[in-house]
C-alpha cells in the first residue's frame, strides 16, 4: 500500500471516527455545544482526505456526496456555534439544493464512467449517499433518526472500502458502527 494512500486513510478515518464519537457523546447532554463543535469540525477536517481517496478510485457518486455534504456539516457547525436550533430558511434551502445538484453530478459521472448502473461499487455508493446526506442533515437539525441513516452509510462505505483494498477505512467504518 503506497504511503500517500496510507496517510490519507489515517487522516480521513481519524477525522470521521472522532466526529462520530464527539457527536454521539453530545447526544442527550444538556450542554452539548463543545462536543458538537468538535464533532462537526472533525468531520470537516477529515473530508478532504476522503474526497481524494474516493476520486482516486473513480467513486464519483460517493466523492460528490462527500463534497455535497460539506454544507450540511457546516450547517451543524454553525448551529452549534450559535447555540441555535433554527437556521435561516434560505441557508437550509441552499444546502438542500447544493446536495441535490452534487448527487446528480456524481451520478451522471458514475453512469458515464461505468456506462450505466452496473457496478457493485455504484450500488454501495448509493447507500453511502443516502446515509451520509440524510444522516448529516438530520443530525445537524438534532434529529436522532440521523444515526440510523449513518448506520446505512457506514455499512455501505465499509463494504466499499473492503472491496477497494482500504483496510484502515473499512476498520474505521466498523468502529464507527459500533
Amino acid at each position: 500500500m503506497p504511503t500517500f494512500d496510507l496517510l490519507l486513510q489515517l487522516w480521513g478515518g481519524t477525522g470521521y471516527l472522532l466526529a462520530k464519537i464527539f457527536l454521539a457523546w453530545a447526544e442527550g447532554r444538556t450542554e452539548d455545544r463543545s462536543w458538537r463543535l468538535a464533532g462537526w469540525s472533525a468531520y470537516l477536517l477529515g473530508l478532504p482526505a476522503w474526497v481524494i481517496l474516493l476520486l482516486g478510485q473513480s467513486d464519483w457518486i460517493a466523492a460528490a456526496i462527500e463534497v455535497g455534504g460539506a454544507p450540511a456539516l457546516a450547517l451543524g457547525l454553525i448551529r452549534a456555534w450559535r447555540r441555535s436550533s433554527q437556521v435561516a430558511g434560505v441557508w437550509d434551502r441552499a444546502v438542500k439544493v447544493l446536495i441535490y445538484l452534487l448527487i446528480a453530478a456524481g451520478l451522471a459521472f458514475s453512469l458515464r464512467h461505468h456506462q450505466g448502473l452496473n457496478a457493485v461499487s455504484q450500488f454501495l455508493e448509493l447507500g453511502v449517499t443516502a446515509g451520509f446526506l440524510m444522516g448529516g442533515y438530520l443530525l445537524a437539525k438534532k434529529n436522532p433518526s440521523g444515526w440510523l441513516w449513518f448506520a446505512l452509510m457506514l455499512l455501505c462505505m465499509g463494504t466499499l472500502m473492503l472491496v477497494q483494498d482500504k483496510p484502515i477505512l473499512a476498520g474505521q467504518q466498523a468502529l464507527s458502527l459500533i
